[in-house]
């Protein structure tokens, strides 16, 4: 079993495999996931309208031998979601090699890069993508605490490749002003990675009821903000770091910036000459003549 795989990564995977009893099953997992699979065996079975054997069917395809092995790994994953800093630190300073940490830190991401674009479902980034590039829609960018660098990142390159865009602050009493524009089909790019935000999820539950269409980076682990979300494109993580890295979501931000920018290539350079001959109005850089 790959330990790099979390349980939703293995649900998805074998989906087509199952039968459609359990495919119900893993749906109702996914729901509340990881939480939804914490309670007794028969209530899960109730909770997802199946048997109890239905449960043990695909745990077992799951590549689990019984349903407590399934609980636990579920437990751990859910400890992993919660952990802050300090307790990121500590579990790489205990299991870690005297390697420098140029090269750890390196593999991590390497590794980080390989796992998620394994994963990552390429008919989904192109829907993202194409989402992102249509004008007819207003395009609202959406950070956290940390990802907010991500959101102004995006923001920035949107700003030269298309027209009709909002960057939306991070801080919450903002945002009723923000929502009172959206409209039914414009688009939200959402960054939520653990810990998760609760203003995050209050903010993508309004531009949903206002029928937005959202898009959500996140980890692996998934941010609640994918119940909402009409594509979500999670990306790997873990470092040794009492921090999560950036670099694999950063990774599929600029490759949508890149894709984006193909999509609508013709508007695009005639938006990038115009802001050239901005900058050198202003003389914002510096010429070498």
């Amino acid at each position: 079993m790959d330990e790099t795989q979390t349980i939703s990564d293995r649900i998805h995977e074998k989906m087509d495999q199952m039968t459609r009893a359990e495919r119900q099953l893993a749906l109702s997992i996914l729901e509340n996931y990881p939480a939804s699979g914490l309670g007794p065996l028969a209530a899960l079975a109730k909770s997802a309208q199946v048997s109890v054997p239905t449960v043990a069917r695909m745990v077992q395809k799951l590549g689990y031998r019984g349903y407590p092995d399934f609980q636990a790994d579920l437990r751990d994953e859910l400890g992993a979601i919660a952990k802050g800093p300090i307790a990121k630190h500590e579990t790489w300073a205990g299991g870690a090699p005297s390697e420098h940490i140029l090269n750890r830190f390196t593999d991590a991401v390497i590794d980080n890069i390989r796992n998620t674009l394994a994963h990552i479902d390429p008919a989904a980034f192109d829907a993202a993508c194409a989402l992102v590039a249509d004008r007819k829609r207003h395009l609202y960018i959406v950070g956290g605490r940390v990802t907010h660098t991500l959101a102004e990142y995006l923001f920035l390159h949107m700003q030269v490749i298309r027209p009709n865009l909002t960057h939306v602050q991070s801080t919450s009493n903002t945002w009723p002003h923000y929502l009172l524009n959206a409209q039914d089909g414009d688009v939200f790019v959402i960054f939520d990675v653990r810990r998760y935000e609760n203003n995050t999820l209050k903010l993508a539950e309004m531009a949903a009821a206002r029928g937005a269409r959202i898009v959500l980076f996140t980890d692996q682990w998934r941010s609640p903000v994918h119940r909402l979300a009409d594509i979500t494109l999670t990306s790997r993580i873990i470092v040794p770091s009492a921090w999560d890295s950036a670099a694999t979501t950063m990774l599929l931000t600029e490759s949508m910036i890149s894709a984006v920018q193909t999509l609508s290539w013709d508007s695009t350079r005639d938006r990038m000459q115009e802001l050239e001959e901005i900058f050198d109005k202003t003389k914002l850089f510096r010429k070498f003549r």
